[in-house]
């Protein structure tokens, strides 16, 4: 098969294109996927520089060449990335009920198992969606044969919107609460936006003055610029995906009791914040990586009920990645990018 080797940490060079991998085969309990369509993630691509290493401590991306990068810790290279999956069921392994061949399906970036972590990542821990075929445990697929949304729109949606519901949920919102939502014309911030907006949330998003209306157009009611200091004690809830040097205004902006939910930090991963203000106003902060499957079952209901749609700026064919993860590193892309594997026929 087709498709993308990442062969080491490191720029844009560590992407290798390859017609020679093999079409992995399926063991007791796994599926195999023929990939329809694959989003472009922050994920994939810090993975790729090796930025989740702890010694690197600011914003910058590219050059960081640490071994043990990975979104996930150490990888085994050569490794077939790929987070966001649109797909459909080829072959089931020994053991697979509740799938059909042919049924179109998703599945999260991060899958509950028995680990210390709690959890594995498709495109880290084992090969991911930026090939043509990839096999993923019965367990972790959902389908979403009956969405009215097009295989792109459904595979711009498991990290970005289970990310975001995964926040949202952790951090308890509901109709009503105030809620402030950073980088909030970016996949996961939009997918927030969005998302709270169902959930009933009045929200107010970061964002590029340039892209206010898109995010005021996926349910904000207002918007502040990125260097914006939003007013103290005038939010429920945060949900930040950039930290950087905003992050202590923002728990200043949350009410007496207010949450404060996390999973990104493209702004910068080290942070300063006065304690007191921590915990004179009662404040929780959440981390939110590990996504309870049911938190994804309920995502996937509503794709299956056609009630959150993506925004998608632009498509690639699949081996014009680097141009792909060029584009979405300079920001000016609003929502998600998505790349489309070589046709297969099986």
């Amino acid at each position: 098969m087709s498709g993308v080797l990442l062969t080491g940490h490191g720029g844009p060079e560590v992407l290798v294109w390859s017609d020679t991998i093999p079409v992995p085969r399926p063991g007791p309990g796994e599926v195999l996927v023929r990939v329809l369509a694959a989003g472009v993630n922050n994920t994939d691509i810090n993975t790729r520089l090796g930025w989740y290493a702890p010694e690197v401590t600011g914003a910058t991306l590219e050059g960081v060449t640490a071994e043990a990068g990975g979104y996930a810790g150490a990888l085994r290279f050569p490794r077939i990335q790929g987070g966001d999956l649109c797909g459909r069921v080829v072959t089931l392994g020994d053991g697979v009920a509740g799938l059909e061949v042919g049924a179109r399906v998703t599945c999260p970036i991060n899958q509950a198992d028995g680990t210390a972590r709690g959890y594995v990542a498709l495109g880290s821990d084992y090969d991911g969606a930026f090939a043509q075929y990839v096999v993923v445990p019965g367990r972790h697929l959902f389908v979403v044969s009956s969405s009215p949304f097009s295989d792109v729109e459904i595979a711009a949606m498991p990290c970005a919107f289970g990310t975001a519901l995964n926040l949202l949920t952790r951090a308890g919102v509901l109709a009503g609460d105030r809620v402030l939502v950073t980088g909030a014309s970016g996949g996961v911030g939009l997918a927030a936006v969005i998302l709270a907006r169902v959930l009933g949330a009045e929200v107010t998003g970061v964002t590029d003055p340039a892209k206010a209306q898109v995010v005021c157009d996926a349910g904000a009611v207002a918007t502040l610029a990125r260097d914006d200091v939003p007013a103290e004690r005038s939010f429920d809830v945060v949900i930040d995906v950039t930290g950087g040097p905003g992050w202590g205004a923002r728990l200043a902006a949350l009410r007496p009791g207010g949450v404060c939910a996390v999973a990104g930090a493209i702004a910068g991963p080290v942070v300063e914040t006065d304690l007191r203000r921590v915990y004179l106003d009662d404040l929780t902060i959440l981390g939110c990586t590990h996504q309870p499957p049911e938190v994804f079952a309920r995502l996937v209901g509503l794709i299956n009920e056609g009630r959150v749609r993506p925004v998608i700026s632009r498509t690639y064919p699949l081996h014009e990645i680097a141009t792909a993860q060029a584009d979405f590193l300079t920001k000016r892309f609003p929502g998600k990018l998505v790349l489309i594997p070589p046709e297969t026929h099986p």
